[in-house]
C-alpha cells in the first residue's frame, strides 16, 4: 500500500532566528504496484530455467544450457529488485532514518552489473564460436528458445509500465527484455542455419544482441551510479529549482540547496532561504514545499528560513556542503 506522510513543523532557535519547515512525502509505489509482477515473473522464470536445463541436457545443447544459466542470473536479478522494493516499505528506525528506500538504488546497480556479466559471457562464447563453429541443435533448441521468448516477453510486459518512473523496475524490465531478445536471436539464428548451413550466423546474431543489451545496460549503470553519488535525478534541474525559489515573494537569496534521490522513485531537497522582512509563517514554507512537490516532483523538502542577513550562516558558501 502506498504510504503518504506529511509533516510540518516550525521552531525558533535561540539567538539565531531560523525557521524550519519539513514536509515529507513517502511513496512506496514499487511494492504496491509490482509485487505481484515480481512474484509471477520469478515463478515463470524459475520454471523455464528448469525446463531449459532438462532439454539442454537431453538435446546435448550447450546453447540451451548456457541460456539456462543466463536466465538463472535474471531470476537472481528479479529477486534482488523484489527484495529492494520490499525493503523500501519498511519504516525508518534506529540508524536508518530514511528507512531502506535507497536499497532500490543499490538493486538497480547490482542488476546492471549482472547484465554486464551475462552479456560478457555471451560475447566470449560467440567469439569462441567463430574459431570453433558449432551447429545449432535443431528443432528442439528452436522450440525451447521460442518458449523463452514468450516467458521473458510476458515478464517484461509486467514491468513495462514502471520502467520510466523507477530505475529498479527498469532494471527488472531490461533483464527480461534482454532474455527475450537472446531467445529470439537463438530461434532466428537456428532457423537460418538449419536452412543454409551457415554456422557463423549464430555468433554474429549473438554479438548483435550483446550490442543492443549493452546500450541499455550502460544507461542503467550510469543512472544507478549517479544516484548512488546523490546526483539530482534525471529530469530535475537544481538551477531551475534555485531560480524558482529566488522568485518567491520575500526571498532575498538562497543557499545550501541540495537535491538528491532517496530511492529510485523519491527525491529529497534541503535549502536555506533568506527572508529579511521576518519569518513569513508556516503557511509560506508549507506552500513552497507543496509547489516543489507539484512542479519538480520533490517528495521530501526541508526548508530553513533565515531572517537576519547580518548573521552569517556557516553553510552559506557554495564551497561548504
Amino acid at each position: 500500500m502506498a504510504e503518504h506522510a506529511h509533516g510540518h513543523d516550525h521552531h525558533r532557535e535561540d539567538g539565531h532566528g531560523h525557521g524550519h519547515d519539513h514536509a515529507g512525502h513517502g511513496h512506496s509505489h514499487a511494492p504496491a504496484t509490482f509485487g505481484k509482477a515480481f512474484a509471477i515473473g520469478t515463478a515463470l522464470n524459475v520454471t523455464f530455467v528448469v525446463v531449459e536445463a532438462i532439454y539442454g541436457v537431453a538435446a546435448g545443447s550447450m546453447a540451451l544450457l548456457a541460456d539456462a544459466g543466463h536466465n538463472l542470473s535474471d531470476v537472481l536479478g528479479l529477486l534482488i529488485a523484489w527484495g529492494a522494493a520490499t525493503l523500501g516499505r519498511r519504516r525508518p528506525q534506529g540508524r536508518y532514518t530514511y528507512g531502506f528506500r535507497s536499497s532500490s538504488i543499490l538493486a538497480a546497480f547490482l542488476n546492471a552489473l549482472l547484465l554486464l556479466i551475462a552479456i560478457t559471457a555471451i560475447a566470449v562464447e560467440a567469439i569462441g564460436r567463430f574459431a570453433d563453429p558449432e551447429p545449432v541443435a535443431g528443432g528442439t533448441v528452436m522450440i525451447v528458445a521460442a518458449i523463452g521468448i514468450v516467458v521473458n516477453g510476458i515478464t517484461a510486459m509486467l514491468f513495462a509500465s514502471g520502467r520510466k518512473g523507477d530505475l529498479n523496475i527498469r532494471g527488472a524490465f531490461l533483464h527480461m527484455a534482454a532474455d527475450a531478445a537472446v531467445s529470439a536471436g537463438v530461434v532466428v539464428a537456428g532457423f537460418v542455419i538449419l536452412k543454409t548451413g551457415l554456422t557463423w550466423i549464430d555468433p554474429v546474431v549473438s554479438l548483435l544482441i550483446v550490442a543492443v543489451v549493452a546500450i541499455g545496460t550502460w544507461g542503467l549503470l550510469r543512472d544507478s551510479v549517479n544516484m548512488s553519488l546523490q546526483a539530482a535525478p534525471p529530469g530535475i534541474d537544481p538551477d531551475e529549482i534555485a531560480a524558482f525559489l529566488r522568485a518567491r515573494d520575500g526571498v532575498a537569496r538562497i543557499h545550501d540547496l541540495h537535491v538528491w534521490p532517496m530511492s529510485t522513485t523519491e527525491t529529497a531537497l534541503t535549502v536555506h532561504l533568506l527572508v529579511p522582512d521576518g519569518y513569513p509563517g508556516d503557511a509560506f514554507t508549507a506552500a513552497v514545499a507543496a509547489d516543489l512537490a507539484e512542479r519538480f516532483g520533490i517528495d521530501h523538502a526541508t526548508i530553513q528560513v533565515e531572517t537576519d542577513a547580518g548573521t552569517p550562516c556557516t553553510l552559506e558558501s557554495d564551497q561548504v556542503v
